[in-house]
This record gives structure tokens, sequence and C-alpha cells, in this order.
């Protein structure tokens, strides 16, 4: 990497202004064009320096007030299909397969978010839907940390 594209990774690691042209903001800093950036990101993706851009969601900012952890226990061969069916719910934001499982038989796990203190009936309607009986609810107590790593 060069020290134009170094400045650039430092800056797009950490926090994003969210606005409506948010490149902008980090070409200004820079002294770039949004061009320019946008342009250099991309390279750093085609090059494989960037595996990955997205955001993140603060839950609790964005006014969701209960979150949990669902491990479900799922027969392997319908793991994809229950997978896909769990991750179409607008209030699941991650949902993934575990190999090795844990306790030896919870495989598929999800993510749930709420913006009330219902989490169980929300669970109810997966398990119903889904005629998926076996799981455990962990519920979110207290998030101590949310950061992404940074590499420079």
């Amino acid at each position: 990497m060069n020290n134009k594209e170094m400045q650039l990774a430092q800056l797009i690691q950490k926090d994003i202004d969210a606005v409506s042209r948010p490149f902008e903001n980090i070409a200004q800093k820079l002294k770039r064009s949004e061009a320019d950036v946008i342009q250099s990101i991309k390279k750093l993706s085609r090059d494989g320096l960037i595996r990955k851009f997205g955001a993140i969601l603060r839950h609790n900012k964005a006014g969701y007030k209960t979150n949990a952890l669902i491990v479900w226990s799922v027969p392997a061969q319908q793991a994809e299909k229950v997978g896909t069916f769990f991750s179409s719910f607008p209030f699941i934001s991650h949902c993934y397969e575990r190999n090795p499982s844990f306790r030896n038989k919870y495989n598929l796990f999800t993510m749930i978010h709420s913006q009330t203190e219902d989490i169980d009936s929300l669970v109810r309607e997966l398990s119903a839907s889904s005629k998926i009986n076996d799981f455990l609810i962990l519920k979110s107590i207290e998030e101590y940390k949310k950061t992404s790593p940074e590499y420079f």
C-alpha cells in the first residue's frame, strides 16, 4: 500500500458519518476528491486489501431495547432451508450455522433485536413457523464493547 492508500484505510476502518455523502467528508479530510476516494476504495477491494465494507447498527441508539442470541437444534439436512427462512425476518440481524455445534446439537444461531421487551413471542413465532422446537434463548443483559478491529 502506498501512503495515500494507507491514510484512506485508516479512515474507513473507523466510524463513518451517517450523512448523504460520507465519502465527500473523507475526501475533504484527505484533501482529495470524492471520486478519487471512491475509486481508491474500489481498487483496495479489487486488490484484496479490503475484504468487507459495511455498516454496524448500534442497536440501543436505533431504539432496540432487547437483544438475544437464539441457538437452534436443526437437522443438518434442513439447516440451509431453515437458515434462509429465519434470515427473511426483519428482526433477525445475524443467522449462521455453527460446526461444531454448541452442546453437540445447537447448530443454527440467530441474533434477534426487538424494540419492546418481548423477545419470547418472536421466538415462539419462529419456532411455530419453522417447526423447530429445540432452542435456547440467550438474552443480552449488558453490552460491554462494540468495536471493529483496526489494522493500521
